[in-house]
C-alpha cells in the first residue's frame, strides 16, 4: 500500500462520515441490477447487467448442471459468492488501510452447498436456498502486525461487510410483477 492510497481512503471517508451524521438520510443508497435478454435463447442461459445502466458490464450466466443447466458461465450461485468475496475482500482492505496494515497478499474464497431437490421440487422438506456458505481468508501481512490489530481487522470487516452482514441477519425481498 502506498501512502497516497492510506490517503486517498481517509480523504475520501472522512467527509462521507462528518455529512451522514449531520444528513443521515444522505447516507441511505440503492443498489441495482437487470437482466435482459434471456427468451430468445434456451431458459439455462441469460445476461445480467449490474448497477446503473450508464456504467453496468453485462455478465452472462449460465444455470448449475445439478438442475439441467449446462455449467457453462458463471450461474448465479456462483455469482452470490463472488459478490460476498468482492465485498469482504474490499471491506478487508479499505478498513487495513484505515488501520495501517499493510497486507502483501489477500485472497477471500466463498463456497456454498446447497440440496438442489427442494429447487427441482424433488422433496418439498427439502430448503429451497443454501443451507451453508463459507468464507476463507488467506491474509498475510508484514511480519512486524501486531496479532491483536490482526484480530481488529477482521472483526471489524466481518462487521462492516455489508453483503456477509445481509446473509447472516438476513433482509426482507418483495416481489412485484407488471404484466403486459
Amino acid at each position: 500500500m502506498n501512502t497516497q492510497t492510506q490517503l486517498n481512503v481517509r480523504d475520501r471517508q472522512a467527509p462521507l462520515q462528518k455529512r451522514y451524521l449531520v444528513n443521515p438520510e444522505e447516507a441511505l443508497i440503492n443498489d441495482q441490477a437487470r437482466t435482459s435478454g434471456g427468451v430468445d435463447t434456451d431458459p439455462f442461459h441469460g445476461t445480467v447487467h449490474p448497477g446503473k445502466p450508464d456504467t453496468s458490464v453485462p455478465l452472462h450466466f449460465g444455470i448449475h448442471s445439478a438442475v439441467g443447466g449446462y455449467h457453462d458461465a458463471p450461474n448465479p450461485g456462483d455469482m452470490l459468492c463472488a459478490a460476498l468475496a468482492a465485498c469482504l475482500d474490499s471491506t478487508l482492505r479499505i478498513i487495513a488501510d484505515r488501520l495501517g496494515v499493510k497486507i502483501q497478499s489477500l485472497e477471500v474464497a466463498v463456497a456454498a452447498k446447497i440440496d438442489v431437490r427442494g429447487t427441482l421440487m424433488v422433496d418439498r422438506k427439502v430448503q429451497v436456498g443454501f443451507q451453508q456458505m463459507q468464507c476463507l481468508i488467506d491474509i498475510q501481512t508484514d511480519n512486524q502486525t501486531d496479532p491483536r490489530l490482526l484480530e481488529k481487522l477482521i472483526s471489524a470487516a466481518e462487521h462492516s461487510c455489508v453483503n456477509l452482514q445481509t446473509l447472516r441477519e438476513g433482509v426482507s425481498v418483495q416481489t412485484s410483477v407488471n404484466i403486459g
